[in-house]
């Protein structure tokens, strides 16, 4: 059976919280498709822990319960291999389907990235040719960013993955997995609105994130319930957000977000394959 009063408040936290924080920048002016201010950029980053948040004022203050049932366990270091290996390289199939069905081209000389530096008064001429740059950044987000993204991508996979995935599982996994899927998406809505990974479809593009939530969800939701970490997930997250908003968008800057990049309709297409293809080998 599940907890509805422990869902309950998690979800009325995490929402009102979130909602009232990119409520009030957006009021002020904060805009995904202009140069955000650094503060802004910053609320952002701590908005990412607000289900971490939510998770401590349910369990402490409203079930009582503790942290025992979010899996707050490192486990083996195999998964963390596999994961940072396997994510990397679907986004390497991702952008490939996308040149080839021809819904962007890489831009190997990086023209649009230099037109945006020299836009914020970069001095072009103290910059390394794009045969440097692009190696250094994908080796950057293979080594060194996922460490980084996925310390930030705990605060909502202690909620999501840690807290409530666990409260959800009675419903079963498909309907778990799904409503999670459908959660995670909404819980974006606001920054969506304003063009976040959907600029220019305020609304499909909300219809979308919440596929790609799911999809995505459905990978991330397996192996964390297989090797019962939360710190897993996190990983798989940071991994994701490294490889998502690095090399990949560097190189493909004019993709349609509805149908290629790391975004659009093939992405949801290759995440599904994968949750659906870790879900079997757990039942297998």
């Amino acid at each position: 059976m599940i907890d509805r009063k422990g869902v309950s408040a998690f979800l009325i936290i995490t929402f009102t919280l979130t909602y009232l924080i990119e409520g009030a920048l957006i009021w002020a002016g904060f805009r995904i498709d202009e140069q955000p201010a650094v503060l802004g950029q910053l609320a952002i980053v701590g908005v990412m822990w607000t289900p971490a948040l939510a998770t401590v004022l349910t369990v402490k203050l409203v079930t009582r319960e503790g942290f025992a049932g979010t899996n707050l366990r490192f486990g083996s270091w195999r998964p963390y291999v596999k994961t940072g290996l396997v994510i990397p390289a679907a986004f390497a199939l991702i952008y490939a389907l996308t040149w080839l069905l021809g819904l962007g081209a890489p831009d190997w000389r990086l023209i649009q990235f230099q037109a945006q530096m020299e836009a914020m008064g970069a001095d072009l001429s103290q910059m390394p040719p794009p045969a440097r740059i692009l190696p250094i950044t994908l080796l950057t987000t293979l080594l060194f960013t996922p460490f980084i993204n996925s310390a930030v991508a705990f605060g909502e996979e202690l909620g999501w993955r840690g807290y409530l995935l666990p409260k959800l599982m009675p419903l079963g996994k498909a309907k778990a997995y799904l409503l999670l899927g459908v959660i995670w998406g909404l819980w974006h809505a606001p920054l969506v609105l304003i063009g976040f990974n959907y600029p220019g479809y305020p609304f499909l593009g909300l219809l979308w994130m919440v596929g790609l939530m799911t999809a995505l969800g459905s990978y991330i939701n397996e192996l964390t319930l297989r090797h019962r970490s939360t710190f897993l997930a996190a990983w798989m997250h940071g991994v994701f957000n490294s490889q998502g908003y690095g090399v990949w968008r560097l190189l493909f800057p004019a993709v349609n977000p509805l149908w290629g990049g790391m975004t659009g309709l093939i992405a949801i297409l290759v995440w599904s394959a994968l949750g659906i293809r870790e879900i079997k080998r757990g039942q297998s």
